[in-house]
């Protein structure tokens, strides 16, 4: 059965009137639900800790920012707006001692409340809205009148209100414009971990790599690779995005819709779907949480060195190379964003 669209129909924006919403962090989500829900005529502050660089950016655009402990004081509704492996300490640190009964916590992302890193008190309410697309693509579609679709989910219902704060923050910030569905905790943590692992980042990085790979070794100019086997699949993934699978196929030369469908299942066969499975128990049973929260205390050595040993790929040095010849393709620098990563 088709999961329920909530739409602008069935939120109560009313049920905001007179709170004060709290954006803790101002990073893509957090600066976008701040200014879109400032748009909506709601009551803004954002907290920060001291020292952020992102005091002066969220000071510019109009909000009063305190610290985070004294914003979570101030505030009825409270969005935790940080990196996942950040959250669990800044909560004990300002956001727990300074809950009191009838406030509500949200988030964009269920990792820590799912696998228990955050473990709220009773009284509060806990929800999340997580629009599915990054910040800077839910405040310019807000700009222009529309909106992202956007997951609403409850883990603590303490005053049966839950849902409708979560619909009206999603609706403030132009989520119900598109449309919401409801999900649980569980749900959309296990299936985000999954996708961005198996498919959307891992899985198309890996593949990339050993395409590339693949054509190089067997003697084929590299940048000839890079076009077949990175630069194209752009084209692909839009007309996916646009019409579907079968939509892409459509648009396609008949040779390359009988390459896909009788050679694409000969790479990622089941073999490789087994190992999907192996990825989804582990994220079900939390090892993949163990693993990423041992590797984040242990200060990142193996992760940071993964992520060095990727940038210096054949593919990435040629890529910077034919990208120069591409004026109509946006680019961007990855120096420094090791640091400041966060995709949530």
């Amino acid at each position: 059965m088709p999961a329920k669209v909530y739409t602008d129909k069935d939120a109560a924006p009313a049920v905001l009137k007179g709170k004060t919403l709290a954006v803790i962090g101002f990073g893509s989500q957090g600066h976008a639900h701040a200014m879109n829900l400032k748009d909506s005529g709601c009551k803004v502050i954002v907290g920060l800790y001291k020292g952020s660089k992102s005091i002066a950016s969220a000071k510019k655009k109009g909000f009063e920012v305190y610290e985070t402990a004294e914003a979570v004081k101030r505030a009825d509704v409270l969005l935790v707006a940080l990196p996942d492996m950040r959250q669990a300490d800044v909560f004990e640190k300002d956001i727990a001692p300074n809950l009191s009964k009838g406030k509500t916590i949200l988030f964009i992302h269920g990792l820590a409340i799912h696998y228990g890193l955050i473990k709220p008190p009773a009284g509060v309410n806990v929800a999340m809205v997580a629009p599915k697309g990054p910040g800077h693509i839910v405040r310019a579609q807000y700009v222009e009148g529309k909106g992202v679709p956007a997951l609403i989910a409850v883990a603590q219902d303490a005053d049966r209100n839950a849902k409708k704060i979560a619909l009206a923050w999603a609706h403030g910030i132009g989520a119900t414009r598109a449309g919401v569905i409801q999900t649980t905790f569980k749900e959309e943590t296990e299936t985000d971990l999954f996708g961005e692992q198996a498919v959307l980042c891992g899985g198309a990085s890996a593949l990339v790599q050993a395409g590339f790979e693949t054509l190089v070794e067997a003697g084929y100019q590299p940048e000839m690779a890079y076009f077949e086997c990175l630069h194209e699949l752009k084209l692909i993934v839009d007309l996916m995005v646009e019409s579907g699978i079968a939509g892409m196929r459509f648009s396609v030369s008949e040779t390359a819709k009988y390459g896909d469908i009788t050679r694409g299942p000969r790479v990622v066969n089941a073999k490789a779907k087994a190992e999907m499975k192996k990825i989804l128990t582990e994220i079900q049973t939390g090892k993949f949480t163990k693993e990423w929260v041992a590797e984040y205390k242990g200060g990142l050595k193996n992760y940071k060195k993964l992520l060095a040993d990727g940038e210096k790929h054949l593919v990435e040095k040629t890529g910077q190379r034919l990208r120069a010849l591409m004026p109509w393709v946006q680019k961007k620098s990855i120096k420094g964003s090791q640091a400041d990563y966060t995709t949530k």
